[in-house]
């Protein structure tokens, strides 16, 4: 029997706190129709598409911030499945192999367990997403050039954590009754990153079946 999504999916059990929107400000306002076009029901393709009059730079923040909230969320519930010792090497299968690299401790690729590697990449998108000067909460400041440049680099890493959890712990997504609400999450990361081309198709490979049946059920 599948079990209470509330009881899967226990905020006790994310990596990191969950980022808010500051109520009143335009990203919360943006963050709130998002969520309400989501639990209308809506085809999850008409979802992400940028709202008329919106920023699309605007738009592109607030997924990012939630798809983080909510991929930490599943990988933390799933984090008792995936440890040093069955999850010794970052990877996707036998053919993908995700190595470490940021600009402070790792300045080459480094091969990691998926715990370090998970632990590694939440740390970073937290400090990114927390950085005035990358993500700018303020009114009238405006998004630095590279804005997209980093937002690919985090959504192509984030989408690594589907690969590992598809590919590696399915049979317990499955047995906690969580594949529903796993399964909705990726097509709606899935048609998000391909409405605004944020990641390149050959990072998408690894789960080249999910995305036959995003296209079949879209």
């Amino acid at each position: 029997m599948a079990l209470c999504l509330k009881q899967v999916f226990n905020k006790d059990k994310t990596f990191r706190p969950r980022k808010k929107f500051e109520p009143g400000t335009q990203r919360f306002e943006l963050y709130k129709k998002a969520q309400a076009s989501l639990k209308s029901g809506l085809d999850l393709k008409a979802v992400v598409q940028l709202p008329p009059g919106e920023s699309i730079n605007d738009w592109i923040a607030v997924h990012v911030v939630d798809f983080f909230n909510r991929i930490n969320l599943i990988y933390g519930t799933m984090s008792e499945f995936c440890t040093e010792r069955s999850c010794p090497i970052m990877s996707g299968g036998l053919k993908y192999e995700y190595r470490w690299q940021d600009d402070s401790k790792y300045k080459k690729p480094t091969k990691l367990s998926a715990p370090q590697y998970m632990c590694m990449l939440m740390d970073w998108i937290e400090m990114l997403i927390n950085n005035e000067d990358i993500f700018p909460t303020r009114i009238g400041v405006p998004f630095p050039k590279q804005f997209q440049q980093v937002c690919t680099k985090i959504l192509t890493r984030l989408f690594r954590v589907f690969v590992h959890v598809y590919i590696h712990h399915f049979d317990s997504i499955i047995n906690m009754g969580a594949e529903a609400h796993v399964n909705t999450c990726y097509k709606h990361f899935y048609y998000f990153i391909r409405e605004f081309s944020l990641i390149d198709h050959r990072e998408l490979e690894p789960l080249v079946r999910m995305k036959q049946i995003c296209h079949r059920q879209g």
